[in-house]
């Protein structure tokens, strides 16, 4: 069983939103100010013919952002759209799996502190992991309910987290763990209070993205009861 595959699409964007977003044509282009590709990706809502393409790489130039596009895999129509921009040599970026799982199946025990806004503390683990202020600011964006989620070791922060609720759907973000206190279950316990936060507000499901090639965070995932629900990569075109 998986949740709904709009609502998830539609909690995935809501909890991890761009600057702004607008429709042209058939293409929904998105501005992320740095957020990370998911907040720039352009997706399509209809049929894309090549010039819906040249049309939306102009546009994305202008905003400085190198022409990117996100192929679903809960969108078989996605696929003529993949071939299309394989035809203009977009390279294949970033194959992603969604992870998901019933809140009520989980293990929620305690072991992780919530906070809004970010304390300063999360703020540098985030940056010396790559999640730079770009990406910090579209937590701050995000309008639901929402929190950071604190795994402390010995007067220290060891891992911390994102956690935002859309659509009866919370979803996890930004999950960092020290260097030094990785495999020692850090983020097990940030994974349990997402947890339990998420079922404190009503949510049924708890849902991540990880790259295929982040091997440690999907068997992580999965040990704790995360099942892949869906997918997605990107075609980048070259600067």
């Amino acid at each position: 069983m998986a949740p709904d595959p709009a609502a998830l699409a539609s909690a995935m964007a809501a909890t991890w939103p761009p600057a702004r977003a607008w429709s042209q044509g058939p293409v929904l282009l998105r501005e992320g100010l740095g957020g990370g590709s998911r907040t720039s990706a352009a997706t399509s809502h209809g049929p894309v013919a090549p010039d819906d393409i040249a049309a939306a790489e102009a546009a994305m130039r202008r905003m400085g952002q190198v022409p990117l596009f996100m192929i679903r895999a809960s969108r078989p129509e996605d696929a003529a759209l993949d071939d299309l921009l394989a035809q203009r040599e977009y390279r294949t970026a970033d194959p992603t799996v969604i992870l998901a799982a019933r809140v009520a199946g989980m293990a929620q025990e305690a072991g992780a502190a919530c906070a809004w806004p970010p304390p300063a503390e999360a703020e540098a683990l985030w940056l010396a992991g790559g999640i730079d202020a770009g990406r910090q600011a579209v937590m701050a964006r995000a309008a639901g309910p929402k929190t950071v989620l604190l795994a402390p070791q010995e007067g220290r922060l060891a891992a911390t987290g994102f956690v935002a609720c859309a659509e009866g759907i919370a979803v996890l973000h930004a999950l960092e763990v020290r260097r030094d206190c990785r495999r020692r279950g850090f983020g097990r316990a940030i994974l349990a209070g997402a947890a339990g936060w998420a079922r404190d507000r009503g949510a049924a499901w708890l849902a991540m993205a990880v790259t295929r090639a982040n091997a440690g965070a999907l068997a992580l995932y999965r040990s704790a009861g995360l099942a892949e629900v869906g997918g997605y990569h990107y075609r980048r075109a070259d600067a």
